[in-house]
């Protein structure tokens, strides 16, 4: 049922607009449907353009034949919101997942941070062992020009190695 937005007695279509009011911030919403202007406009059977205001010809501006409506949805839904109440429960699972994705965010900033003090960690460690590597290389071959140090035999498998106390 569509209302005559130009009609003398706008009173059939206020109280549809306001059933339809009361019904969409309850959280009742049709499918495809949000807790907006122009769901309530649907829902009510007006055009969308009445909630809005106009324009004379002589570019004054005058309110809309149910702009006074359409504030008092606006701030009934305010007043919801700002009770922690979303009637509209994608906008409930919106909220719900910005939050979990700044969550994410920070823990994915926390890892990061993490994993660049894990890889200077270990190029430190691999610069030490290459450092390390060189000077065993260096002191063997100082240990190989000395003649006076002799090498111990290898250990045979099976065997203990020497000065063992078993």
């Amino acid at each position: 049922m569509t209302w005559d937005v130009s009609a003398r007695t706008p009173e059939p279509a206020e109280e549809a607009i306001r059933a339809a009011m009361d019904r969409l911030l309850r959280g009742d919403l049709p499918p495809g449907g949000k807790c907006d202007l122009r769901t309530l406009a649907r829902q009510a059977g007006v055009p969308r353009t009445a909630f809005y205001a106009k324009k004379n010809r002589d570019g004054t501006a005058r309110p809309g034949p149910y702009q006074h409506l359409a504030q008092e949805f606006e701030r009934r839904l305010a007043a919801l919101r700002d009770a922690g109440t979303v009637p509209d429960p994608r906008a409930a699972q919106i909220e719900r997942l910005k939050e979990a994705n700044a969550t994410l965010k920070a823990r994915l900033d926390q890892r990061d941070a993490e994993l660049e003090v894990l890889k200077d960690f270990k190029q430190r460690a691999l610069s030490q062992i290459a450092a390390q590597h060189l000077e065993i290389e260096r002191l063997r071959e100082q240990a190989a020009a000395v003649s006076n140090v002799r090498r111990l035999p290898a250990a045979r498998p099976g065997t203990a190695p020497y000065g063992s106390c078993s």
